[in-house]
């Protein structure tokens, strides 16, 4: 397999080329030959398999970077047809794969192991880091985003970008999860007229459908640990300031987070140990300094969940879905049996104001506003350098970019204008209902560990014209707070999955991990997908 340099090809020409393989925006059902491909894909040898596993097999000289490379490859070119997750492949792949079987010694305890990152990390390679925008296409960063230069560093191969909701959900007013206008809808890989959920939606399908070893999210709100619950995968939204930022194209900096998506929870531990530490280009990244830990592993603990006390909040975080409440209290029931104390129940006592807090809709529309126009005023190549350029790119190009996604969210932010003293207000509020009256509140009062609750009901149907539909969710308080949390797979309803979130307060990623690892071990939920098609079942 040579590689060659070549631009603008299909995802079923990179096997023979080498080169990146930008997807082509598609809508309507699965095509019945991706469908017979997927369908008559038995699982391979090597799906499933985590890190240490592979690294094994790779120390013994059963597998190494470039048979290992070329097999996800090869898997995205017989399956992601159906999914739409991976927006392009890394031309260079192979030959970073080649490089790195020819180190005498390993570099970290990801060496050789293919990863995607969500299209909103900066690659200083012949990538394109985009958003999901036409508009960014001519983007051309000038080095990797810090954690994409971690993982290089721990010796992965960076297999390509991932598709996700363009501009990471902030377009419209409502939700298209894992549409852009470059890389088309993504789908669910359990059943495929469904939502891959919010934004990280590409990253948590392709580590599902064993595209890679894992993957590369980002959250504001919900945007890592909701793709985690409909995809059956482990999703780690850090701690703000945990993991750093430079180089990744913001949102909202006072909540934005970079963390793993993962098949099971060791191997998310292991890729969050890799991106951990201070950075210098993410001021945020300062206060964890002492807090981080380069190994996470050394928390997880198969009895964990013995001794433990785990709070439940009942009040919001329950009862908008039958469905997630069932899988919920399974779960809570095989904690209990595991040795946990549960307190039920453990309200949030802001939780209701937390949903709809007049603060938030000031801090996301000032932060988001400011931090984009300094990212396009400041990034090298050819691309619109402020919002209102961004704004009348998508006018003029409204045939592909506004088909079916209004850009009302674009429009909401570029015409509100709030002070500074509003601003800081707002955040003020939302740490504070979110932190010491929230989160902070009910650990302290019940002396807990970790709350637990569902992370969000079964994955609606995806509706490009309406938008999609969510019940509810778990997410809103760590993503006000800033605070760290965990979705591990809890169960199925009608073969859709459900994800259980574990959230602490600040830097209890350790804790965290170790509850959500002996849960995992003890329900041992996680399934690979069946890619059912849209006219099959519930």
């Amino acid at each position: 397999m040579e590689d060659t340099e070549r631009n603008h090809t299909t995802r079923r020409s990179v096997l023979a080329l080498g080169t990146a393989a930008a997807a082509t925006p598609w809508l309507g059902p699965a095509p019945a030959q991706a469908q017979e491909q997927a369908h008559a894909a038995a699982p391979g040898e090597l799906d499933e398999l985590g890190i240490a596993e592979l690294r094994s097999r790779m120390a013994d000289g059963r597998l190494d970077a470039v048979r290992l490379t070329r097999y996800y490859l090869e898997r995205i070119e017989r399956i992601d047809p159906l999914l739409h997750s991976v927006i392009e492949v890394n031309p260079d792949a192979l030959r970073e794969a080649r490089r790195l079987d020819g180190e005498r010694r390993p570099r970290g305890p990801l060496h050789g192991l293919p990863v995607l990152l969500k299209d909103l990390v900066e690659t200083g390679d012949r990538m394109h880091t985009t958003a999901g925008s036409l508009a960014l296409e001519g983007l051309r960063p000038a080095k990797d985003a810090t954690v994409a230069a971690r993982l290089r560093a721990a010796g992965a191969v960076i297999l390509g970008k991932t598709n996700l909701s363009e501009w990471a959900g902030g377009m419209s007013l409502t939700h298209h999860a894992g549409w852009s206008a470059r890389g088309g809808q993504t789908r669910n890989p359990y059943k495929l007229d469904r939502s891959p959920n919010e934004s990280s939606s590409g990253t948590g399908a392709a580590v599902a459908a064993n595209l890679c070893v894992a993957g590369i999210g980002t959250e504001t709100n919900g945007s890592i640990i909701d793709p985690a619950s409909a995809n059956c995968v482990v999703g780690v939204k850090p701690t703000v300031g945990l993991v750093g930022r430079g180089g990744v194209i913001p949102g909202v900096p006072s909540q934005d987070s970079v963390g793993p998506l993962a098949r099971t929870v060791r191997d998310a531990a292991i890729l969050l140990g890799t991106l951990v530490g201070v950075d210098e280009r993410d001021p945020a990244t300062g206060a964890s300094r002492g807090r981080f830990h380069r190994d996470y592993t050394r928390f997880l603990d198969a009895d964990g969940l013995r001794g433990a006390r785990i709070g439940v909040p009942r009040n919001v975080y329950f009862g908008y879905d039958v469905h997630a409440d069932a899988i919920a209290e399974r779960a809570i029931g095989a904690m209990r049996e595991a040795g946990a104390t549960v307190v039920d129940p453990a309200d949030i006592p802001t939780a209701e104001r937390l949903e709809d807090l007049p603060s938030s809709m000031v801090v996301q529309a000032y932060e988001f506003k400011r931090a984009l126009n300094a990212y396009l005023a400041t990034a090298p190549g050819e691309h619109p350098r402020s919002l209102a350029e961004l704004i009348a790119f998508n006018r003029a190009h409204a045939e592909r970019e506004l088909r079916y996604v209004r850009q009302d969210g674009l429009e909401a932010v570029q015409r509100l204008d709030f002070t500074e003293r509003e601003y800081r207000e707002a955040l003020a509020t939302n740490h504070r209902l979110s932190r010491a009256e929230g989160i902070d509140a009910v650990l302290r009062r019940h002396r807990l560990d970790a709350l637990v609750m569902p992370t969000t009901g079964p994955p609606a149907k995806i509706d490009l014209i309406r938008g999609d539909t969510y019940g509810g969710g778990a997410s809103t308080p760590a993503a006000l707070a800033g605070y760290p949390a965990i979705s591990v797979p809890a169960g199925f309803a009608f073969g859709l999955p459900v994800g259980l979130t574990f959230m602490g307060t600040a830097w209890s990623e350790p804790t965290l991990l170790r509850l959500a690892y002996a849960y995992e071990r003890v329900s041992r939920v996680r399934r690979v997908p069946t890619y059912r098609p849209a006219d099959v079942g519930f």
